[in-house]
């Protein structure tokens, strides 16, 4: 069972987000719940030579509104969602850092994971290189591509002197800050941890690599249903960016500034398949360890899961692996728990695609609603659990599983739990 002591729960008290459907965590939760999907024509360049020309952008974004103009410059797209969504949240939450003594600040943690950073800038500071020289390649080049640098920036816009840590695990990566968010709390090393991820990969190389790679979907023609997680129709996934940040205090902080705690995490757990740079091993062994590690770690039975974040990608071999591995991990349970992919409305945001889930998952705790599988319609004959197809259902949901599954084989799970006195 969960650790008791008020000192060593973890619980999370803001939210925020920059997504494709939008630029705020309201924003975002509403269009997730009514079925929006953010997928259009490539705006950040021009597509036309590519065989992929849809994504799933944040639109109409100005990283000036969240930090200041020159920093904002010198710095990667990656970094401006990081801090946005990070202000969002420190404000959500209601904490006020500013407030707090140096001691106090030493005590208060980041963990804000990315799946490839700012590689945006080895494009541009290659070009710029070979086509006027080493002295014109810009010298905060390296600390703009570093991929900590979305929690090292959170960490100095509030002078925030504990950890700050960046994990890089592919899709499962900001998952995977949930599990050092709960060990940081547990262990007594913070009172606070700014917890997410963030990713800004519609680039060139990377559209063409994955398209190249058969990843992507292809339906050019019609971007709003192109992601079609568990459909038979489908063709592969929808290249997306964003970020989500949380703000995860033990229960005893958040009690004593008077804040009203969201969700809880319970735990989670890690594996890894060990099969192949990309694709999933096809029993979903791995998989199913990580749920069933996770269930265990976290003292919760399988039967206690109201909902199953996915994570659902599109791509024929993904799908049914994780629904071979809900079979393995929840028994009879599978054909009973409701089950969503929220990459069928904004695509696939790599690094940031876990806190994406988990913030879909801690608003269904917190308004009793399941955001829907978008673009549902033709079930495949092997994915036939409750997909919660097209439309919102609204439910009574207490204890949630976060999914993110990354190239490689990385397997990461994350359980939350409505708050309980």
């Amino acid at each position: 069972m969960p650790e008791q002591d008020p000192a060593r729960r973890a619980v999370i008290t803001g939210l925020g987000a920059v997504m494709p459907i939008g630029n705020d965590f309201p924003t975002f939760w509403s269009n997730l719940v009514a079925g929006v999907t953010g997928t259009r024509t490539i705006q950040s360049f021009d597509p036309s030579a590519h065989e992929v020309r849809i994504a799933a952008e944040v639109m109409d974004f100005d990283p000036r509104d969240h930090m200041d103009a020159k920093m904002a410059r010198r710095m990667s797209r990656f970094i401006h969602l990081a801090m946005a969504a990070g202000k969002e949240a420190v404000t959500d939450s209601g904490i006020d850092f500013e407030a707090m003594t140096p001691e106090q600040r030493d005590r208060v943690g980041v963990v804000v994971n990315t799946g490839g950073g700012g590689i945006e800038q080895i494009i541009d500071g290659t070009h710029v290189h070979d086509s006027r020289g080493p002295r014109f390649v810009s010298p905060f080049a390296v600390p703009a591509l570093s991929g900590s640098m979305g929690a090292c920036m959170l960490s100095m816009e509030y002078r925030l002197t504990g950890p700050v840590i960046t994990q890089v695990a592919a899709c499962a990566t900001s998952v995977i800050a949930f599990h050092d968010a709960l060990r940081l709390i547990r262990d007594d090393e913070c009172d606070v941890v700014v917890t997410g991820g963030t990713e800004a990969p519609i680039w060139p190389m990377g559209v063409a690599a994955l398209a190249n790679m058969t990843a992507l979907s292809k339906r050019n023609d019609s971007p709003e249903t192109a992601s079609r997680p568990f459909d038979g129709t489908r063709d592969g996934f929808v290249l997306g960016e964003g970020a989500g940040v949380v703000i995860v205090e033990s229960l005893a902080h958040a009690q004593a500034r008077g804040a009203t705690p969201i969700a809880e995490i319970l735990g989670g757990a890690l594996t890894a398949d060990a099969f192949h740079i990309s694709a999933p091993e096809p029993t979903g062994r791995g998989q199913a360890r990580a749920m069933t590690n996770a269930l265990r770690q976290s003292g919760v039975a399988p039967d206690e899961i109201d909902y199953i974040v996915a994570h659902g990608t599109a791509t024929p071999l993904n799908d049914v692996t994780e629904t071979r591995a809900i079979k393995t991990a929840y028994g009879e349970h599978a054909y009973k728990v409701a089950i969503s992919s929220p990459k069928s409305m904004i695509g696939h945001l790599v690094g940031a695609a876990g806190i994406a889930s988990a913030l879909a998952g801690i608003g269904a705790i917190r308004d009793g609603i399941i955001p829907p599988t978008a673009n549902l319609r033709t079930p495949d004959p092997e994915c036939d659990l409750d997909y919660v197809p097209l439309t919102a259902r609204k439910a009574n949901v207490e204890t949630v599983a976060v999914d993110g599954f990354g190239f490689g084989g990385q397997n990461a799970v994350a359980i939350l739990r409505r708050v309980e006195d």
